[in-house]
């Protein structure tokens, strides 16, 4: 290996290093017992790093947001081509449920308070909008896999039952209610909705 590619190999190891820090420092504000200011700076400061380090390595805030919103994804495992590989559509949905609901429960404060951002923040309103919308295909394009006609007023209602609003409504409505209950819960509903569609 020459001594120009070993730089080259530093230098990414590195940038990406920086990378996890900022993406652990603002998923560390988010999940703070308190609430606290979701700013650039704010995360910047909490990464040790400069505020132009991040926009180096995202781009823009919305960047940012953007690869936290996907980090927390992929921490909680977020697996839907296991959903894909079912050979039934009650296993599909029952696995693509399970997975959402593991994706909820992973980071449950992080999400509550980057969900309430985007109130007064109209490109992280449009990434959360756009996931929502990815979650949707993918659940239409999981029961159409499956060869069944299913009616758009019922994928409309899984798609709610497998949101995070739906998931965490029913965690705070109940506190006693962990993680194994909710997912159960919501299984169970989503498996009631997609059965009175194909059983009626």
């Amino acid at each position: 290996m020459s001594p120009r590619v070993y730089k080259s190999d530093k230098r990414q190891a590195a940038a990406e290093d920086t990378r996890l820090r900022i993406l652990a420092a603002a998923r560390s504000l988010l999940a703070a017992p308190k609430p606290t200011q979701i700013s650039v700076d704010a995360i910047a400061k909490a990464a040790d790093v400069s505020r132009q380090t991040i926009y180096n390595a995202f781009g823009s805030k919305s960047g940012l947001l953007e690869a936290l919103f996907d980090a927390l994804a992929g921490h909680a495992g977020l697996d839907l081509p296991q959903a894909f590989a079912a050979d039934d559509a009650d296993t599909a949905l029952r696995r693509f449920t399970e997975s959402f609901c593991r994706f909820w429960a992973n980071d449950p404060v992080a999400i509550r308070r980057l969900r309430g951002m985007a109130v007064l923040d109209a490109d992280l309103d449009r990434l959360l909008r756009e996931r929502d919308d990815m979650r949707r295909a993918a659940l239409t394009e999981l029961l159409r896999r499956q060869a069944r006609e299913t009616p758009a007023d019922t994928i409309d209602i899984i798609w709610q039952l497998t949101g995070f609003e739906t998931y965490d409504g029913l965690a705070r409505g109940e506190p006693t209610r962990d993680a194994a209950a909710l997912t159960g819960l919501i299984t169970t509903a989503v498996a009631a909705v997609h059965g009175a569609t194909t059983d009626g």
